[in-house]
């Protein structure tokens, strides 16, 4: 017979882990997670910086730095920010160094934005390498890139790679402005939820519109991911207030990505009436629906195509009562707030008179030609041509150019927010009649016309409180913001969602 296996010897538990034991442990997974989020956060940042770099190059922007960093897209939106501001802050360097080094061949041009990107961030951010091949390359050449930086810096007669970034300084703080999106919740009920966190004010002239300190970081916040508030500034929202559509009332947004405008008008027609939102980008287009999606707006229809195609004298259109026009335009009264003096064209173009430049001058042709077309429609009451733009070409010179036509339609100038105290330039009779805002105002450089069809009873008052309409938060209605085709649009320009 088989001896009985024997019993395991009773052992003593070992010593319990110690905090000197865990803390290696801690440090590791720490680490192992700050490599995680730096791998991550700089490939979000490279393809960020591929579109801005792209769109600087061409001059046709998909966004701002803002915009496309807190786009849907992006996770980790606060690293990827800071990484695509300092690596735009560093750009000259980084090319100059790179290619005396000899790095850039043509294996890595294709990733040459993440290249730039992590070679930042090796040098001069964090400097934690992680396994990616391009960090891989970076860490592999780091010993030559700074004796390629030292000589850099000896031949430029500077202590330190920071003396040689220029004054590229942001703009002056200003106050965090928020709109309050009443198709979804009312602005009692905002400003108790943010009275817990901030100190919150009711802003004096656009309603619905609440003042945060400077500084004040809400792009993660409940109330805006669920589209309840919009963060939006004071000179923006003044566009939409300015055209008052009444509810009920047809209405386009002629240029309409990103949307927020869009959306304000619909707020402000209580979710009454039609909204027609044109944007001939694509990609600026899905941009416009995802906007309107979170709005909870449904009396809006998206159209992927040029309004300058609509035919005014197609029946769809005879009921249309005012448009929004708030075309493409320079952004230099925004280029502060869209960070664009870190851009690669902002030093090529403080060169020149940029006032006078010949995309200046093309912008505004442009410009004329659009508002001219908005003035077209038979039963227009009411155009709002606006830009965020400082520059006169664009601002008072197409006014000016399309007054003869107004006045042959019947439209006069009329004074939108007539307490505000800047005006248009005294460059013609009736610019008193123009609204311009001015970073001096703590505000973003907007320009505002507002044409009003006489015939119609048009006013040169400032539209009243209830003329904007309070919020109705019934959402009741199933969603119907869809795409709709313009029936004189050329179906290769449509795109279908």
């Amino acid at each position: 017979m088989p001896p009985p296996p024997q019993q395991p010897k009773n052992r003593s538990p070992g010593p319990a882990p110690t905090g000197e034991n865990r803390r290696p442990q801690r440090q590791m997974a720490s680490r192992d997670a700050a490599e995680r989020a730096a791998f991550f956060a700089r490939r979000e940042a490279a393809a960020v910086l591929r579109r801005v770099l792209r769109g600087d190059a061409t001059r046709r922007a998909a966004g701002s730095i803002k915009s496309l960093v807190y786009s849907p897209t992006v996770r980790n939106k606060r690293a990827t920010f800071a990484l695509v501001c300092q690596t735009l802050k560093y750009l000259p360097i980084l090319k100059e160094v790179l290619t005396s080094s000899g790095i850039l061949n043509s294996k890595w041009k294709k990733q040459k934005e993440l290249v730039y990107v992590t070679t930042y961030d090796i040098l001069f951010g964090q400097g934690i390498a992680v396994s990616g091949s391009v960090e891989q390359l970076v860490m592999l050449h780091k010993g030559s890139l700074r004796t390629t930086l030292d000589k850099f810096c000896a031949r430029r007669k500077v202590s330190c790679v920071e003396d040689l970034l220029g004054n590229k300084t942001a703009a002056k703080p200003k106050p965090r402005f928020l709109r309050v999106n009443t198709l979804k919740i009312t602005t009692e009920s905002v400003i108790e939820e943010l009275n817990k966190i901030h100190m919150v004010d009711k802003d004096d002239m656009v309603p619905d519109m609440l003042v945060l300190p400077p500084g004040t970081d809400l792009h993660n916040h409940p109330l805006v991911t669920d589209g309840k508030v919009f963060l939006q500034g004071r000179a923006s929202c003044m566009v939409a207030v300015a055209l008052c559509p009444k509810p009920g009332w047809k209405v386009i947004d002629a240029c309409a990505a990103p949307g927020n405008k869009t959306v304000h008008l619909a707020a402000l027609m209580n979710g009454e009436g039609s909204i027609i939102a044109c944007e001939l980008n694509k990609e600026r287009a899905k941009t416009l629906q995802h906007t309107v999606r979170r709005s909870g707006a449904n009396n809006i229809q998206i159209v992927n195509g040029d309004f300058l195609e609509i035919d005014t004298n197609d029946p769809s259109y005879a009921e249309v009562r005012a448009i929004l026009l708030d075309p493409s335009c320079s952004g230099s009264g925004i280029s502060a707030e869209r960070l664009d003096y870190l851009l690669p064209s902002h030093s090529r173009d403080n060169q020149d008179d940029v006032s006078t430049s010949s995309r200046v001058m093309k912008l505004s042709a442009f410009q004329k030609k659009t508002l001219s077309h908005a003035l077209s429609f038979p039963s227009l009451e009411r155009v709002v041509y606006s830009t965020c733009s400082i520059h006169q070409a664009e601002n008072e010179d197409v006014v000016n150019s399309v007054l003869p036509l107004a006045t042959s339609l019947g439209f006069e100038l009329a004074t939108p927010f007539p307490q505000w105290h800047r005006r248009g330039l005294p460059v013609f009779q009736g610019s008193e009649h123009l609204l311009r805002t001015d970073p001096e105002d703590g505000l973003e450089g907007f320009f505002i016309a507002l044409f009003v069809r006489k015939e119609v009873g048009g006013t040169s008052e400032e539209p009243s409180e209830d003329a904007t309409v309070k919020v109705r938060t019934k959402q009741a209605r199933r969603r119907r913001n869809g795409v709709r085709a313009f029936s004189s649009l050329r179906l290769s320009r449509m795109i279908l969602w």
